[in-house]
């Protein structure tokens, strides 16, 4: 006869032993689900994506366990998986946390156990991501409307460009050349509407630019992403030859730490307040500023340095203002001028100059200093 409440008691127990005391897919704490096919503790988003390719999942606390399958699992666990499963991971492939968006979970564990991408095993045709040279189609928005239409992109690590055509027809040149060297990418799906939505950032001349595209094919975004990666991965690794992986991984690609709206008044905070989308990138230390979230070009952009260098950020509540709605305000003094932004929220208030002063204590590099003259 089964006895229930000691296979259940082991389970509690192994959920302790620290490799399993975490999802086995996106690292979130206190898994409570697991794969008994797999062996491996999860948790609830991830036991969900598990289930949706007929992965046999069981809740520690509300199923029934049978001897057989808490054998299974006691004599595997999510350290024995991750050996399997991610023996050959390469070091520039994304590994999504907790917070990441549905699509790149979904396709990191699909990667993993339905396609067993990263066993070691020698795949033919290689992996996309792994060959240096990409090329399809995406839905991308126009520079000045909010109309998607298919273009052509083509990724080359050889050149470390990432190009794009207005037609299919390539003999009528690109419409722009993207240095690797200054391209960011990152998953924006709330924000452009699109469960695929990917946000493309580089550098012009003048100003930054951003491309919003889309796939309607889950696999095919995340391997776009993994396929700029890996060229991000590669130049760093020509530019910074000393740099080891722990200090280049970061730089690969980055979310940016917080972008919501404000209120933004003029340089003599008696011009009318407008509303802004705002967008702060710990890496460079800038705030950046676009008249809506899905503009292709900034405004403006507000370099954030240390005290020491006469940067300071604070609550700031102005005695006159003309037509702002918004009563939360921040001061932000650079050794130029000074800026003045309200929220709606005095949460977001709260949010935005933790923000900003996280960057401000942050000592800068020389690298930073040359940022803050661009």
């Amino acid at each position: 006869m089964v006895n229930h409440e000691r296979n259940k008691k082991i389970l509690l127990d192994l959920l302790k032993q620290p490799e399993n005391s975490s999802c086995a897919d996106c690292g979130a704490p206190d898994p409570d689900w697991v794969s008994y096919k797999l062996g491996v503790f999860l948790c609830l988003k991830c036991s969900g994506i598990h289930r949706s390719f007929s992965c046999q999942i069981k809740s520690i606390e509300l199923d029934f366990w049978d001897d057989k399958q808490v054998e299974f699992v006691k004599s595997n666990g999510n350290a024995s998986a991750k050996a399997i499963y991610e023996k050959a991971v390469p070091p520039y492939y994304y590994q999504p946390c907790q917070k990441d968006c549905n699509v790149l979970v979904e396709q990191w564990i699909r990667a993993k156990y339905e396609r067993r991408e990263f066993t070691g095993d020698t795949k033919y045709p290689p992996l996309a991501y792994t060959t240096g040279f990409f090329e399809g189609m995406l839905w991308k928005k126009g520079k000045e409307n909010t109309q998607f239409l298919k273009r052509k992109f083509v990724l080359s690590e050889r050149e470390f460009t990432l190009t794009y055509y207005n037609k299919e027809d390539e003999s009528k040149g690109p419409k722009a050349v993207i240095f690797i060297k200054d391209l960011n990418a990152t998953f924006q799906t709330e924000k452009i509407g699109h469960p695929h939505g990917l946000q493309l950032t580089y550098q012009t001349e003048n100003s930054t630019r951003n491309l919003f595209v889309y796939h309607e094919n889950p696999e095919e975004i995340v391997t776009w992403y993994n396929v700029i990666r890996a060229a991000r991965y590669a130049y760093l690794k020509t530019a910074y030859p000393t740099g080891s992986d722990k200090e280049l991984i970061p730089k690969i690609t980055r979310n940016y730490l917080k972008e919501g709206y404000m209120e933004k008044t003029g340089p003599n905070q008696k011009e009318q307040f407008k509303k802004r989308w705002f967008v702060l990138d710990s890496q460079t230390r800038k705030l950046f500023y676009f008249k809506d979230r899905l503009d292709a070009e900034e405004l403006g952009v507000i370099f954030i340095g240390t005290e020491s260098d006469n940067y300071s950020v604070s609550a700031f509540a102005p005695k006159s203002t003309r037509g702002n709605k918004w009563k939360h305000g921040i001061m932000v003094e650079t050794p130029a001028r000074q800026f003045v932004f309200m929220c709606e929220q005095e949460r977001e208030q709260r949010e935005w100059i933790d923000a900003l002063r996280k960057i401000q204590s942050r000592p800068m590099s020389p690298q930073d200093y040359t940022g803050e003259q661009l």
